[in-house]
Order: structure tokens, then C-alpha cells, then sequence
């Protein structure tokens, strides 16, 4: 039966795709609900939605008084630039390498599944931070049923591969197989731009399942000093599997290539640096807001406090050999190294 889905109803999902903390999705979660409409071709649609209201109501409680205790969170809120998830077969390399990236001291040991809960840490880039996100070995012997919910505030994944492993080419194609099971889909385009565009990825079969996730991908090679032929390796790989996903080769032990993830995010993600100053003082170089290629002024305004961005009214900016503290409007893109004063 054709679900005939309102306008009412499609805002309130495409809402919920560009949501990005727990809370805001729950908040969207509650209007789909609250706005689609109530016949026989949306069953189960709408018992989708209940149970996903369920279950985030649930992560964002906390553990019951007196009860038993739920173990760490499966969803982590986003901070600093962007969200990126580190996912891959057991053994993969993708601890150590989360490890290196970050400082996070994450456990990593020669054996399966020891990441059993999302690990957050911080890659350092010039004058930001990446947020990354280790999750626990894409495995039928270790399903983990919450592994779709943890991927949907991320902006983009590192998929972890050993190609010295025998079995490489069945685990990851395993990987994937899961991953379409629970509505995931690995892509290889990144869209720089507005988070909307550079998020969670929705293509036209989203209207017929709005929690279809797709992840703009970067493949990360470990463990490449220990494979003697490795391009040759690649090339087999891509023939085998199909998989042309962009990819970057790294050591977790030695440290090799691991200087090229951090730059190659900033530019794939479309990352504006804009820094702020106080009317009569010097800027603040030495923590920029991060915004995407394409937003405004009005954009950095909302990250620095809700209510100045209700209020404004223009700003002054500095940047680019372009403006030297002309005034411009909440409009106004930004542009990476911009120096904005904000009036209200």
C-alpha cells in the first residue's frame, strides 16, 4: 500500500538526516512521528520510528538508578571539525592505527575484538581537530546491533583493510554484507561542502527508507611495510572486490603515512577555518570555529552562542586580500583564514 507521505512528514525526515547530536535527532525522530500519516501502508514505518525513539530515549537516560549498569555509550555527541568513524574487519589494524592518529591509547592486541564499545579521540591538524571514532570489528561471530546508530552522527569513515591478511578480500566483503543489512551503504564520493551535503549521504531510496545511511569512504592500507608488492596487492584487491574507494597506505607500527590522513580530510571535507575578534582587540588565532565551504557568516555566528545569531545584524571581516574589515551581511560565505567581528 503506497505510504503517501506528506510534505509535513518528508521535512520532518530530512531534518532528521541533517541531524547530527543524539538529542536533535530524538527531537526529529519525535516529529516524524508525531507527522506521518496514520494508516496501513505506514506500519511499519511508524514502528520503526517507535523503536529508534525507544532506543535513544534509552542511550541519552543513562543507566536507572539501583539498576544494572549499561556499559559506556554506543553514541557519541560530534565535537570540533568533523566526526569520522574508523570501521573494518577484526584484526585489521584499525585500533592501533586509531591509536597513533590520536594519542587515545585505545587497547589494541594481536587479537580479535577488543574494541567492544565506540572509543572517541582527537586527530590533530594544524590549528583543528578530527574527531575519530574506533567501533567495534565488522564480524557475523561479533554482531553488534547498535552499530548503524553509532555511524549516524559521522561525517565520513576510515574502512580499515590488511592486505598481507590471507583472508582480506572475504572478510571485507563480509564487512559490507553487514553493513547492508543494517541500512549502511560505503561510498566513494566526498561531497566538499555545507554538512548537509557532506554528511550521511541520501540518495532517492532514502524517501522509502529514511534511515538508509551512506558514508562517504577512505580506505586505509596498514600495515604496508610488511607487504613486499604493494601495488601490486592493491591492484588485486580492487580487481577482486570491485571497491574503488580513494585510499591512502600507512604503518601503525612504524608511523608511515600516517601525516597524510589529517590534510587529506581538511580538503575532502571542505573545511572553513574562521577566527573572531572583539570590536578594539586583536583576534583570536589561536582556536578557529570550523564551518564547510559554502556556509556564512551567519553560520560561525551560530557556533559561537545562539543567541548572537538570532540577534545579528552585520559583521566586519578580514580575509583573503579580498576584505580588510568591510562590512558584510549574516549571508556573507566565508572563506578558510577569514577574521570576522560580529555586531548585534
Amino acid at each position: 500500500m503506497p505510504a503517501n507521505l506528506t510534505p509535513e512528514y518528508k521535512a520532518a525526515e530530512a531534518a532528521f538526516r541533517n541531524a547530527r547530536e543524539p538529542r536533535e535527532r530524538l527531537e526529529r525522530l519525535r516529529e516524524m512521528l508525531r507527522t506521518i500519516p496514520k494508516h496501513k501502508g505506514t506500519d511499519h514505518l511508524q514502528a520503526d520510528i517507535k523503536t529508534r525513539i525507544k532506543e535513544l530515549t534509552e542511550e541519552l537516560a543513562g543507566p536507572k538508578r539501583g539498576g544494572a549498569h549499561r556499559g559506556p555509550a554506543t553514541v557519541i555527541r560530534p565535537e570540533e571539525a568533523a566526526q569520522i568513524a574508523v570501521i573494518g574487519p577484526p584484526n585489521s589494524g584499525k585500533s592501533t592505527l586509531h591509536a597513533r592518529l590520536t594519542g587515545s591509547h585505545a587497547q589494541a592486541a594481536p587479537y580479535p575484538f577488543t574494541t567492544q564499545y565506540p572509543q572517541p579521540g582527537m586527530l590533530a591538524y594544524e590549528d583543528i581537530h578530527f574527531q575519530l571514532i574506533d567501533l567495534p570489528p565488522l564480524s557475523r561471530e561479533h554482531g553488534v546491533p547498535w552499530f548503524a546508530n553509532a555511524l549516524q552522527p559521522a561525517d565520513g569513515c576510515l574502512l580499515v583493510v590488511d592486505l598481507g591478511e590471507p583472508d582480506c578480500i572475504d572478510q571485507v566483503i563480509a564487512a559490507h554484507e553487514l553493513l547492508t543489512e543494517r541500512h549502511v551503504t560505503l561510498v566513494e564520493r566526498w561531497k566538499a561542502g555545507a554538512v548537509g551535503a557532506v554528511g550521511p549521504d541520501q540518495d532517492e531510496d532514502a524517501e522509502h527508507d529514511p534511515f538508509a545511511i551512506r558514508l562517504p569512504t577512505l580506505m586505509i592500507a596498514t600495515k604496508a611495510d610488511l607487504i613486499p608488492a604493494l601495488e601490486e596487492e592493491l591492484r588485486v584487491f580492487e580487481d577482486l572486490t570491485g571497491l574503488r574507494y580513494p585510499m591512502l597506505t600507512v604503518s601503525g607500527s612504524s608511523g608511515e603515512g600516517l601525516e597524510q590522513v589529517g590534510p587529506w580530510l581538511f580538503r575532502k571535507l571542505g573545511i572553513v577555518r574562521v577566527y573572531t575578534k572583539a570590536p578594539g582587540r586583536p583576534p583570536d588565532m589561536d582556536r578557529p570555529f570550523t564551518v564547510r565551504r559554502g556556509q556564512t557568516v551567519h553560520h560561525v555566528a551560530a557556533l559561537v552562542h545562539k543567541d548572537i545569531a538570532t540577534a545579528l545584524k552585520y559583521a566586519r571581516l578580514w580575509g583573503g586580500g579580498r576584505l580588510n574589515g568591510q562590512q558584510v551581511g549574516p549571508d556573507h560565505p566565508v572563506s578558510d583564514g577569514d577574521v570576522i567581528e560580529l555586531h548585534v
